[in-house]
C-alpha cells in the first residue's frame, strides 16, 4: 500500500454488448504528472483530443477516466485511427486497449494458464477430464447449482458402481445427473459420539445436501461446468468454471455443522469411494497439532488415504490454517499430495478518501454503494479501539459513524458485528497485512495495514469533526499484484516425520469464487468467495484429474513428483513468491513445497520419482513404527527388515535432512517419462556450508533403459 498512489482500475462487464461499442476505450498513459493540480491535469487531456476529435465538447464526452493524481493519463472512446494519431505524439508514453477485468472462478485456472481457448492446453488435451471421477469428502452439496449441470455429457463410465442416497429434500434419482454422478452421506459416528442430530438447534440436512456450503464450493472448483455471466457483488461479469469442467463428481458428506467431521465417517466415506470406483480423492479437511501417529486409526487422512493410495488412488488434501506458525502442518503423510495456499494476481483495491482530501487505498470486497462523507471515529480511552474490544464501548461512540480499529490478532467478524450492531455505518480495520476478506454490501469493511491505519488515526486526532468517504471496492489483476503464501496456510517442518517434506505443493487458495448453498449468509446469487487451503485443495485436484485423464496408467507417487518437480518457484510472471506472517519473508519450501502448481508443465515432467505400496511399507519401518502397528494399517501380518531402511532413502522428490551432523548417503530412482534417447547431467546449488556429491553425474536413458538411481552423498562444514 502507498498513500501517496490512487490506482483506478476500470471494471467492464463482459458481455455482447461491448462488442457492439462502436468506439472502444483505449488508455492513453503520459507518465509524471506535470501539474499539482488534478483540474489542471485533466484541463491538459481535454486539451490534447481537442484537435484529434475537433471540438472541445467532443473531447469532453470521449473521456472516461482522467488518471490525475499518481500519474498522468486519461481512459477515452476512440476509433483505432485516433487512438494511432494520439500515439504518435511526443508526450504521449503509451497508448493500449483496455483490458476486460474478470472477477470470477476463471481468474484462478487463467492465472495458472489452464486456459480453455488454447487447442493445445492441457485442459482441452484431457477432454475436459471428462473420463475421471472425482470423489470429494466434505460437507455435501447444493444439487441445483447451475455448475452442477450435466449439458453435453457423454454417459457415466460403466466402472462406476456408486449411487446417489435420497434423505431430507435429496432425490437421489432427481438431483444426481451425468455430472454429479454420486451423493452419499455419513453420520453414524457422529451420532454415536453426540447424539442422534436436533433438528431444533442444528439445521443440517440428514442428505446429502449441503447445508452451509463448504462442500458445494470445493466440488465446482474442481469441476464445475462453464456457467456464463456470473457476477459476484457487482464487481465484474465473467465466465465461471471449474479446474476440470469436464470430470464425473462424487459427493461423500461426512462433515455436519456444528459437529465437523467424525474420523470414523470420513474412513467409511473413503471406503466407499474405493468400493464406487473414484479415480482421485479430495479432502478439505484438516487437524491440528499434535498430530497422530500415522499408523493410529486416530490419523482419519493417513489410515484412510493410505488404503486408497493402495488402490492407485490419489488422494489431495489440505495443508491446515495454522499458519504462519511452523511445524503447524497437517496430513502429512508421504502419500498424501499435500497442499498450501497462497493469494493469486488479483486485489481488491478499495479508496478511503479523508476529509483532508488524502486517499488511502485499503483491501475490501465491498459491493456498493459508495459511501459519501460521513463522520469518522477512532474509540480513545477510557473507551477501546481494540478492535476485539468494540462490543463494550457504548453504541453513541459509534453510531452513524464509519470505525477505525487496531488488531495484532488474525481477523474475525467480532467487530464489524459489534459496530453494525451499535448503529455504525462502516469499519476501517488496521492489522498485519493478510487476504481474508469478508465480502459485504451497503456496509464498507476494508482491511489497512499498520502504518496507513496510522495515518488515518493522525488524521482524526488532527481535527475536531472527522470525515471519510469509502469508494466501492475494484478488481485489479496482472503483475502489479504480488504472489504470497496466506498467512493462514499452515507451515513446515513436519512434525511427525520431519524428513517427509510439506506441504508438496501450494496453489491459489485466497477468495476463490466458487458455487455455495443459497443458505450461506456470503452467497450471492449461488457464489461465494471463500479462503483457505480448503479452496487450495481442490484447485490440485483439479489439475490431477486432467493429468489423470492424460495418463491413466501413473500411480498417486508419479502424479505427485511430476507436480512437484515442475512447480514454479516463482509466480507464473516471474516475480517472485512471498511468505506471508508477522513479517514477510521469501516463500521456502516449508512454506509452499516444491512451489506454485504449474499444471501445463507437469504433463510433461522429463522424469519421476516413483513409488508403491512396498516403498511406503519400507518407510513406516524406517520410522520406527511396530510390526503390530504397520499391520494394523495393512490389514495383514508385516515384520519389518533388519537392518532397517533408512528414512532418507523414501524415493520423493525432494531431499529433507533434519538434522546433518555426520556424512550420509542416500539414493534415488528416476523412471524417464520423457523421449526416449535423453540425457540429463547433475546440477549442485547446494545449501551455504554443506557439500553435496552426486554418482553418476549423467543419467542416459534409451528405449531399453527407462529407470536409473543415483546416490547422493551429504556432508557439512558446520560444527
Amino acid at each position: 500500500y502507498n498513500s501517496s498512489v490512487l490506482i483506478l482500475s476500470i471494471s467492464l462487464e463482459n458481455n455482447s454488448e461491448l462488442l457492439k461499442i462502436e468506439n472502444p476505450v483505449y488508455v492513453v498513459y503520459l507518465g509524471e504528472k506535470e501539474h499539482d493540480n488534478p483540474d489542471s491535469v485533466t484541463e491538459s487531456h481535454h486539451q490534447m483530443l481537442w484537435p484529434i476529435l475537433g471540438s472541445k465538447k467532443d473531447a469532453h464526452d470521449s473521456i472516461v477516466y482522467s488518471y490525475r493524481h499518481g500519474f498522468s493519463g486519461f481512459a477515452a472512446k476512440l476509433t483505432e485511427s485516433q487512438a494511432q494519431q494520439i500515439s504518435e505524439l511526443p508526450e504521449v508514453v503509451q497508448v493500449i486497449p483496455n483490458t476486460l477485468y474478470e472477477m470470477t472462478t476463471t481468474r484462478t485456472w487463467e492465472y495458472l494458464g489452464i486456459s480453455p481457448a488454447n487447442s493445445n492446453s492441457l485442459l482441452q488435451k484431457a477432454n475436459m477430464g471428462s473420463q475421471v471421477i472425482v470423489g470429494v469428502i466434505d460437507t455435501g452439496v447444493w444439487p441445483e447449482s447451475e455448475m452442477f449441470n450435466d449439458k453435453g455429457y457423454g454417459p457415466i463410465p460403466s466402472r462406476w458402481k456408486g449411487g446417489c442416497e435420497s434423505g431430507e429434500i435429496f432425490n437421489g434419482s432427481v438431483h444426481c445427473n451425468k455430472k454429479l454422478i454420486g451423493a452419499k452421506y455419513f453420520i453414524d459416528a457422529n451420532v454415536a459420539d453426540f447424539g442422534v442430530l436436533n433438528k431444533t438447534v442444528n439445521p443440517d440436512y440428514l442428505s446429502p445436501r449441503d447445508f452451509e456450503g463448504h462442500g458445494t464450493h470445493v466440488a465446482s472448483t474442481i469441476g464445475g461446468s462453464f456457467l456464463p455471466n456470473v457476477n459476484y457483488l457487482g464487481l465484474g461479469r465473467g465466465t465461471a468454471r471449474g479446474g476440470a469442467p469436464g470430470v464425473h463428481i462424487a459427493i461423500y458428506k461426512a462433515c455436519w455443522i456444528q459437529r465437523g467431521c467424525s474420523g470414523a465417517d470420513v474412513l467409511k466415506a473413503i471406503d466407499e469411494a474405493i468400493h464406487d470406483g473414484v479415480d482421485i480423492l479430495s479432502l478439505s479437511l484438516q487437524t491440528s497439532v499434535p498430530l497422530f501417529p500415522e499408523t493410529d486409526m486416530r490419523s482419519l487422512a493417513s489410515v484412510g488415504a493410505f488404503h486408497a493410495v493402495a488402490k492407485g488412488i490419489p488422494v489431495v488434501a489440505a495443508a491446515g490454517n495454522a499458519g504462519p506458525t511452523a511445524q503447524t502442518i497437517c496430513n502429512v503423510a508421504p502419500w498424501i499430495l499435500t497442499v498450501a495456499a497462497t493469494t493469486q494476481d488479483r486485489s481488491f483495491p478499495t479508496a478511503i478518501t479523508l476529509g483532508n482530501n488524502i486517499t488511502i487505498l485499503g483491501q475490501a470486497i465491498f459491493a456498493g454503494p459508495e459511501l459519501g462523507f460521513v463522520g469518522l471515529t477512532y474509540p480513545e480511552r477510557p473507551l477501546s479501539g481494540d478492535c476485539e474490544k468494540l462490543s463494550a464501548n457504548p453504541s453513541s461512540a459509534m453510531e452513524g459513524k464509519v470505525v477505525l480499529c487496531f488488531t495484532a490478532n488474525e481477523p474475525s467478524n467480532a467487530a464489524l458485528t459489534a459496530v453494525r450492531n451499535a448503529g455504525g455505518l462502516g469499519l476501517i480495520m488496521a492489522r498485519n497485512p493478510t487476504h481474508l476478506l469478508t465480502p459485504t454490501r451497503a456496509f464498507p469493511y476494508v482491511s489497512v495495514d499498520f502504518e496507513l491505519g496510522t495515518d488515518i488515526l493522525f488524521y482524526i486526532r488532527s481535527t475536531r469533526s472527522p470525515i471519510v468517504n469509502i469508494q466501492a471496492s475494484r478488481t485489479l489483476i496482472g503483475r502489479s499484484v504480488a504472489t504470497k503464501v496466506a498467512t493462514f496456510s499452515s507451515r513446515g517442518p513436519n512434525s511427525v516425520s520431519p524428513a517427509i517434506l510439506k506441504p508438496d505443493i501450494a496453489a491459489p487458495g485466497v477468495n476463490i469464487l466458487a458455487a455455495i448453498s443459497p443458505n450461506s449468509s456470503l452467497s450471492d446469487g449461488g457464489f461465494a468467495m471463500m479462503s483457505g487451503t480448503s479452496m487450495a485443495t481442490p484447485v490440485v485436484s483439479g489439475v490431477v484429474v486432467l493429468l489423470k485423464s492424460l495418463h491413466p496408467d501413473w500411480s498417486p507417487a508419479a502424479i505427485k513428483s511430476a507436480i512437484v518437480t515442475t512447480a514454479w518457484k516463482t509466480d507464473p510472471s516471474g516475480e517472485p513468491i512471498f511468505a506471508d506472517g508477522s513479517s514477510r519473508k521469501l516463500a521456502d519450501p516449508f512454506d509452499y513445497g516444491g512451489g506454485l502448481i504449474n499444471a501445463e508443465k507437469a504433463v510433461k515432467p522429463g522424469l519421476i520419482y516413483d513409488m508403491n505400496t512396498n516403498d511406503y511399507i519400507l518407510y513406516l519401518c524406517s520410522v520406527d513404527y511396530s510390526d503390530i502397528s504397520i499391520s494394523r494399517v495393512l490389514g495383514k501380518t508385516t515384520v519389518c527388515p533388519n537392518p532397517k531402511p533408512s528414512v532418507l532413502d523414501l524415493n520423493l522428490p525432494s531431499i529433507t535432512i533434519p538434522n546433518l551432523r555426520d556424512e550420509v548417503t542416500f539414493t534415488r530412482t528416476v523412471t524417464n517419462v520423457g523421449p526416449v534417447n535423453s540425457v540429463y547431467k547433475v546440477v549442485i546449488d547446494p545449501p551455504t556450508g554443506v557439500n553435496v556429491a552426486v554418482t553418476p553425474t549423467e543419467l542416459v536413458f534409451d528405449s531399453t533403459t527407462t529407470k536409473l538411481s543415483y546416490t547422493v552423498r551429504v556432508s557439512t562444514t558446520h560444527k
